[in-house]
Formats: structure tokens, C-alpha cells, sequence
């Protein structure tokens, strides 16, 4: 597996991921846009094909990480423990100092992901998630080690 930089050229793969993953998936234009921005930071993870990705949003020091899917048959391979992984390598060399991110509070493998690479629960946005109705919750990582 090699995890890389997102380039315009992964975005058919990567909505199609986003499209089986997500309620209510991001537009190509979604992530086109967020390439542009070089605060903005994306990697994809390819066997031959696109097989996931992560992204944050940089801003004043700290990145909101806002995607994280792998295809179907690709979970539960350490696929996004691996692009997590370098993500967060790249916001330290970047300057990030602090990561956060929102996921479901049903979401237990998320969760248990996210504690595993150092993520800390800090609160609840009440009703954040629609399709279906869920509350978020808010984790953290800072300082970046």
C-alpha cells in the first residue's frame, strides 16, 4: 500500500468511496476545493487503485479533520490506522499543532480508532450528523507528538 498526497486526478475514486460511505457524501467540487487551499491537507491509500483517504483543514495552527473512509472491502486492514497515521505526521511537519475532528457517537470503531492514535473525547455536538439524527463526538490530539 502507498499513501500519498490527494491529487485532482484521485477525485473519481475518492467520491465514489465518499458516495458508499456517507449519508450525505461531499461533491467533487467539495474536494477539489479543499485541494486547492494549501492549509488544507489530503492523502489517499492505493494498492493499484484508490483504496481510501483522510483530509484536514488547517487553520491557525490547528487542522480539523473532516474525511475518513475506506472502501468496503479494505476495512478492518489498518488501512485508516495507516493514513491516519501519516496524516498526522504531515500536520506535525506542517506546523499543525493540534488535530480535532467529530464522529458519530454510534460510530465504536471510529472511536476506538481515534483513541488509538492519542485522540481524546472532549464533548458532544447535540444533532450534528442528520440522515440519520446523531449526535457528534468532538476528539482531539494535542499537543501533535
Amino acid at each position: 500500500m502507498v499513501i500519498r498526497e490527494m491529487t485532482e486526478a484521485d477525485l473519481a475514486d475518492v467520491c465514489m468511496i465518499e458516495q458508499e460511505t456517507f449519508s450525505e457524501p461531499w461533491s467533487r467540487e467539495d474536494f477539489a476545493s479543499a485541494l486547492e487551499n494549501p492549509n488544507n491537507k489530503y492523502l489517499v491509500a492505493e494498492e493499484g487503485v484508490i483504496i481510501g483517504y483522510c483530509g484536514y483543514w488547517g487553520i491557525a495552527g490547528e487542522g480539523n479533520i473532516y474525511n475518513v473512509a475506506v472502501k468496503k472491502e479494505y476495512r478492518r486492514k489498518k488501512v485508516a490506522y495507516k493514513l491516519l497515521s501519516e496524516l498526522i505526521r504531515v500536520a506535525k511537519d506542517q506546523g499543525v499543532g493540534s488535530l480535532t475532528l467529530e464522529v458519530r457517537k454510534s460510530n465504536q470503531a471510529a472511536l476506538c480508532l481515534y483513541e488509538s492514535l492519542g485522540f481524546q473525547k472532549e464533548g458532544i455536538r447535540k444533532d450534528f450528523y442528520q440522515k440519520p439524527m446523531e449526535d457528534a463526538v468532538i476528539m482531539w490530539l494535542r499537543p501533535i507528538q
